[in-house]
């Protein structure tokens, strides 16, 4: 994972390190959010004292003990709830409250607060809430009065637009990076470096290694997945007392169907999945595609086709679902890298099942 491998570098440079994968409901409102925020800091500065209070004595002892006030989650949410104002000015007071006191006694350079699965992180209009503009905001006012916080969110392709459409200036305060593919050379170094050391368990085959490169489609989160799986695989076949366990690139990418594409698949309609069954034979649909380059392969394969018009309505529904995105050319992309090829599958094991049937 990517936080992980900036996390210890952060960390050598002497800057607190806060975050989590962001679920939905972490984004469903600017409290949730905000709270989300608390809980991620709280367990790194619990042990930070920032007064004492007396404890009550039972007797005639006239001796009160002291007790250390920290800064732990009860601390945080206090004052949370006892800022006057929006969520933004209850936030900011926390995070000004941290800062004050962590640099008194420490030689931090500042905190990094880091989020995957950021593309979750929505406003939501209609619901009259903001969880992606509280982050920017209060992020951005707090950095004008000098607290060295930084956020630093990773996600799939729809967090940049949804980034720029929360706010205008959102484009200026991040530094974006795009992962893209590998080439073969590093698809390679990627499935073959990790287990060349002295006495690994596990080797991949040649031709292993070349179906790996092709269904992952250079992508290092699939290439991490398909090897990681079969290496698992394998292990648990040993353990269970197999001789010679049979471990295929083929079994690991129904699993990642299962894991990663399946959920998604399972929340669009049936006439939805056609559009998308459409898009998924355009030569360029892993790229991008138009309105228009939909409505010709509609005309061209089925009995009623989509018109223009309709197509930008289901487009924009499965923008919502997060599952297309119109990219900065006016132009639409797949939200998830290789959707095409398992939409694909799912065609194909559909007209398998329907040929085997009397």
């Amino acid at each position: 994972m990517l936080l992980e491998t900036l996390k210890p570098l952060a960390i050598q440079k002497n800057w607190l390190w806060a975050g989590t994968d962001l679920s939905e409901s972490a984004c469903v409102s600017e409290e949730s959010m905000a709270i989300r925020i608390l809980a991620d800091l709280a367990p790194l500065v619990a042990n930070v004292v920032v007064g004492e209070t007396s404890r009550p004595t039972i007797g005639f002892d006239a001796t009160e003990p002291k007790v250390p006030i920290r800064l732990d989650f009860g601390l945080l949410k206090h004052v949370y709830d006892r800022t006057p104002g929006l969520t933004a000015d209850k936030l900011k007071a926390v995070l000004e409250l941290v800062w004050a006191n962590l640099q008194k006694e420490t030689t931090l350079q500042g905190i990094v607060l880091a989020y995957d699965e950021a593309q979750n992180l929505t406003d939501q209009a209609s619901s009259h809430q903001y969880p992606l503009s509280l982050l920017l905001d209060v992020t951005q006012s707090i950095q004008k009065k000098g607290v060295p916080i930084f956020v630093v969110l990773t996600g799939l392709p729809t967090l940049f637009p949804k980034l720029v459409d929360a706010r205008t200036f959102a484009e200026r305060m991040f530094h974006i990076t795009t992962l893209g593919r590998l080439n073969d050379s590093g698809c390679r170094d990627a499935i073959l470096k990790p287990i060349q050391q002295h006495n690994c368990p596990v080797q991949f085959t040649e031709t292993a290694v070349a179906e790996i490169i092709r269904h992952s489609g250079g992508y290092p989160y699939f290439i991490q997945f398909l090897c990681r799986e079969m290496f698992d695989s394998y292990l648990q076949q040993k353990a269970s007392g197999e001789v010679n366990p049979v471990v295929t690139v083929a079994q690991t990418v129904r699993k990642l169907d299962s894991d990663f594409f399946a959920g998604r698949w399972n929340r669009v309609t049936d006439r939805q999945r056609d559009l998308l069954a459409l898009v998924a034979k355009l030569p360029n649909c892993d790229e991008e595609f138009t309105v228009q380059e939909v409505v010709e392969k509609s005309k061209e394969t089925l009995g009623k086709p989509f018109s223009a018009s309709h197509v930008n309505q289901m487009l924009a529904k499965l923008g919502d679902s997060g599952l297309v995105y119109k990219n900065r050319h006016g132009r639409y992309s797949f939200a998830v890298p290789l959707l095409g090829d398992f939409i694909r599958r799912q065609e194909e094991e559909k007209a398998t099942e329907g040929g085997s049937l009397p």
